[in-house]
């Protein structure tokens, strides 16, 4: 019954009254039409901005690798550097597949422990890391790494491009003057090579500072890493 009085009051409406109102509906629905098109617009711009921030991001995240001795003790001075997203231990420098531990142990791989360090150079940059490097290694021991001896402990700099090369190259010039007033002319052990294929060591060496943190101070403290660090670089200024 209602809707039959309905149905009778629209076929008595005025015929000038129907086309206001049909007028007023219009404009309504073009008004809402227009307000859809400017929400969808907005969301695909800020998916499109989104997109393009990330890969310009994508872009600032490099790696580089070190090699400085024990791989356990490079992690954490990178680990705490604001713009660094994460480092591995791992092994570089030699031909050998996939090497173990236990062959790189052995000393025969050609390979190095390093830690491949992943940052953002929109926040850090690579002279920062090289700044890193040097104050955690002992640039004149051209046998190893404090306790550790042996090829596969001894100091490097992966160099991954040209621009790479140079600033290692001159942080070696300016680590050997700013060493120079306190040691004298001591020769820098540390060596500049191509980077080549980073092999992932073993899980258990992943973040054993944080995993293992007993035996790993213990470790740190016997080598004799800490003392040795002041020995060279106390009152000493690297600043590439």
């Amino acid at each position: 019954m209602k809707h039959n009085r309905f149905t009778l009051h629209l076929k008595v409406l005025p015929i000038n009254e129907f086309l206001v109102r049909a007028t007023c509906f219009k404009a309504l629905l073009t008004k809402a039409v227009l307000v859809s098109i400017l929400v969808m617009s907005t969301l695909f711009g800020s998916s499109g901005w989104a997109e393009n921030n990330a890969e310009s991001n994508n872009e600032s995240i490099k790696t580089a690798v070190f090699a400085g001795g024990c791989f356990w003790c490079m992690e954490p001075p990178y680990d705490k550097l604001k713009g660094v997203k994460s480092t591995i231990s791992g092994y570089s420098g030699g031909n050998t597949l996939n090497p173990t531990y236990k062959q790189i142990s052995q000393g025969n791989t050609g390979h190095y422990e390093v830690v491949q360090v992943t940052y953002d150079a929109s926040q850090v940059t690579y002279k920062e890391l090289l700044e890193v490097f040097w104050v955690n290694v002992d640039p004149f021991d051209h046998k190893g790494q404090f306790c550790d001896k042996g090829e596969h402990y001894k100091s490097v700099i992966f160099y991954g491009n040209q621009n790479e090369f140079a600033s290692a190259e001159r942080s070696v010039a300016v680590v050997k003057q700013a060493l120079s007033a306190k040691h004298g002319d001591k020769k820098i052990a540390t060596t500049l090579l191509k980077a080549g294929t980073f092999y992932p060591a073993e899980n258990y060496h992943q973040d054993y500072y944080q995993k293992n943190p007993i035996r790993y101070k213990w470790y740190r403290s016997g080598c004799g890493r800490d003392k040795r660090l002041k020995q060279v670089w106390q009152s000493v200024d690297v600043t590439l």
